[in-house]
């Protein structure tokens, strides 16, 4: 069931608007509630006619709705809701596609926010970039200490299977939801797999870095909060996808991309090895590892995943 709850009255209450809606902003909130009157309010306090705002509940058991219902008699009339049924961040993400009004969207997490200024400076991207189908930014990540960190976007490579080896082989393309913008077109080629319940944004990526125009603003868009909750779901569901990823990611794109499927591969057992690691599950992080070396054994040079291993396999993690 999906119920739709619109606040938006902007349209006809209030500003004259002479051009056409711009961008939608989605924040997907499930159980998020004691952070996602933050998130909406990073944006809300700088939306205009140009843009609108999203969120949607997925279905959420805490006490999210009623954090939208108080977010709606603070700030009426300014933003839509939705309230579904629980299926994921990828069946969110595609519930916003269908509903946005606008021809841009970015994602943004409920327990993140844009910096102030973020929508303005995206906008005027935009608008001096119209052939641009993904606009990266750049982000600030916030650990759970208090530590700042500025995620700077390096040079963009020109073509598509250059872009698609920086993001998923090389790891010197990062992009991060909330720091990004996507113009519906790319959609066309897929939207986001809802049955994944993680990386379910590595398809989505990829096919738009093979496809479409790509353009930098290197401005801070996001403030990125990073928590050890955040990290233990991202495990869990992390395992479940597995290496599947990889067969989705390479369904979507060219075949004269379709050599860099080895090497990716490799790269996801090592990211899942990590991400095992960190969460103290050794035995998966020792299956991660092992599957990437038999996939390319020149990963024994990445030295700081080979101390690691080393550690797991001596008992001194």
């Amino acid at each position: 069931m999906t119920e739709r709850v619109n606040h938006t009255e902007r349209a006809e209450a209030g500003s004259d608007r002479t051009a056409p809606l711009l961008m939608t902003i989605v924040i997907p909130a499930y159980n998020y509630a004691a952070s996602l009157a933050r998130a909406a309010q990073s944006i809300l306090g700088q939306i205009d006619e140009r843009a609108e705002l999203l969120i949607i509940d997925d279905g959420s058991t805490d006490a999210t709705p009623e954090v939208i219902k108080a977010l709606s008699l603070g700030y009426p009339g300014q933003f839509k809701s939705i309230r579904k049924e629980n299926g994921g961040a990828a069946s969110v993400r595609n519930l916003g596609i269908r509903e946005a009004d606008g021809d841009w969207l970015v994602f943004l997490d409920a327990d993140d926010e844009l910096v102030p200024g973020a929508l303005n400076k995206l906008i005027e991207h935009i608008q001096n970039n119209p052939d641009s189908r993904l606009v990266i930014g750049e982000h600030i990540s916030l650990d759970e200490g208090g530590r700042r960190r500025r995620h700077t976007i390096g040079q963009i490579p020109e073509t598509g299977f250059e872009r698609v080896k920086a993001y998923l082989v090389d790891k010197t393309l990062g992009l991060s939801n909330g720091a990004c913008a996507m113009h519906r077109d790319v959609f066309a080629q897929g939207g986001y797999p809802e049955h994944f319940r993680n990386s379910e944004d590595l398809p989505v990526f990829a096919q738009t870095l093979a496809r479409y125009p790509v353009s930098a603003l290197a401005e801070p868009l996001l403030l990125l909060y990073k928590h050890g909750d955040s990290l233990r779901h991202h495990v869990g569901h992390g395992q479940a996808v597995g290496t599947q990823v990889v067969d989705e990611v390479f369904s979507r794109l060219p075949a004269e991309m379709q050599s860099l499927r080895d090497d990716f591969y490799a790269q996801r057992c090592l990211s899942l090895f990590r991400s095992a690691y960190l969460a103290k599950d050794y035995e998966a992080a020792k299956r991660y590892y092992s599957a990437a070396l038999r996939h390319d054994w020149r990963l024994l040079f990445k030295t700081s995943y080979t101390r690691k291993a080393v550690r797991i396999w001596l008992g001194k993690s």
